[in-house]
């Protein structure tokens, strides 16, 4: 069975299994597992940022990002598809009692021109703005890399503005490996940025929030308060570290396989890439409704022994990863050309799919 679905489908390799295997360990919560406090020491150095925080999922860590930044009664700013706005169940809202002001990008990508004019006036009535986040890459953009100069752009105003930003960076290090912007260069425009250790770069389980020593202290407490203090967290913390010390360039590997599946989509009738752009591992496109819903597209891929994500209506989502070769994308290729073929040659059925949206 080939997967596609989602990075955070990846084991561990044999060498990050025997890092855990090996890693030096001590209770988290006491602040006392040395392989915990090597992995924040060094993601916070390459993030140039003063301090970081281990923590179990990017969901939690972008949580506790909002909540270091905003109090019940605030509003964040956001763009409408991206994973803090569809994917975390309004964690800002349930959890910290902030409400989202979603705003449509172009496929994730917003423009600077968008926000001006949409902080609320000082008044009673209203929510306070107090945040803008973003996320690079964009998930249900198609792993589009935010453009650094409207980055910039965006991070400039929302400071001048009294308002603090955030990145969901749970796949920042593929736009790193897309652009050659180093990670340091990307995080220095936000105060706060969430990082993933188990998508792309094939760790099994962790995520990490880093910003400046008082708001990581902070966050400290609210990881506390959400459930994310953990014990002996250096066997996990260990497989993360490796991941970031040996697996970061090896992105470009799923950025060539991402590009190799994008042309051989384009060469299949039924099948359209959304966007047309593949900047980094995520490739999304539109199958024609001759050919059934993405649910039933996905279905029939899964009896040929691929899994694909349907994204909701005529969208899917396939995800290039380190456990996949190049020979696996062509048989990908094959199979996603023979059920178009077949489909549109029989008519397509209505088998219920066991998939729903794809969230990670």
């Amino acid at each position: 069975m080939l997967d596609l679905r989602s990075d955070t489908v990846t084991r561990p390799t044999p060498a990050m299994r025997a890092a855990m295997a090996s890693a030096e360990v001590g209770d988290d919560v006491f602040g006392e597992d040395p392989s915990v406090l090597r992995l924040e020491a060094r993601l916070a150095e390459i993030l140039g940022k003063e301090k970081a925080l281990f923590v179990p999922s990017g969901t939690m860590s972008n949580q506790i990002g909002v909540r270091v930044h905003c109090a019940p009664g605030d509003e964040l700013l956001c763009e409408t598809n991206c994973h803090i706005y569809q994917y975390e169940q309004g964690g800002f809202a349930q959890l910290s009692g902030v409400a989202a002001r979603p705003i449509d990008g172009e496929f994730g990508v917003l423009r600077l021109e968008q926000l001006v004019g949409l902080i609320r006036p000082d008044n009673v009535h209203h929510v306070r703005t107090r945040l803008v986040c973003l996320e690079n890459t964009h998930n249900r953009g198609g792993g589009r890399v935010q453009p650094i100069d409207e980055v910039a752009r965006i991070c400039d105003w929302a400071h001048a503005n009294g308002l603090a930003t955030h990145l969901d960076g749970a796949r920042l290090f593929n736009a790193v490996i897309a652009t050659g912007v180093a990670a340091h260069e990307w995080a220095r425009h936000f105060d706060t940025v969430s990082v993933c250790f188990s998508k792309g770069l094939g760790a099994p389980v962790g995520s990490a929030l880093a910003g400046p020593r008082d708001l990581i202290e902070r966050a400290h407490r609210h990881r506390k308060l959400f459930g994310g203090g953990m014990r002996q967290a250096g066997v996990i913390a260990a497989g993360a570290l490796y991941a970031l010390e040996n697996h970061v360039e090896r992105l470009a590997e799923d950025h060539a396989k991402a590009q190799r599946l994008a042309e051989g989509i384009r060469q299949i009738d039924g099948l359209e890439l959304r966007p047309p752009q593949v900047d980094t591992n995520l490739v999304i496109y539109r199958v024609d409704p001759k050919l059934g819903t993405a649910a039933d597209f996905a279905a029939r891929l899964k009896r040929r022994g691929l899994l694909i994500s349907a994204f909701g209506g005529q969208l899917m989502r396939a995800v290039t990863h380190l456990d996949l070769t190049m020979q696996d994308v062509d048989r990908a290729v094959e199979i996603l050309r023979d059920v178009s073929r077949d489909t549109s040659t029989a008519g397509h059925d209505s088998a219920p799919s066991p998939y729903a949206a794809a969230k990670s």
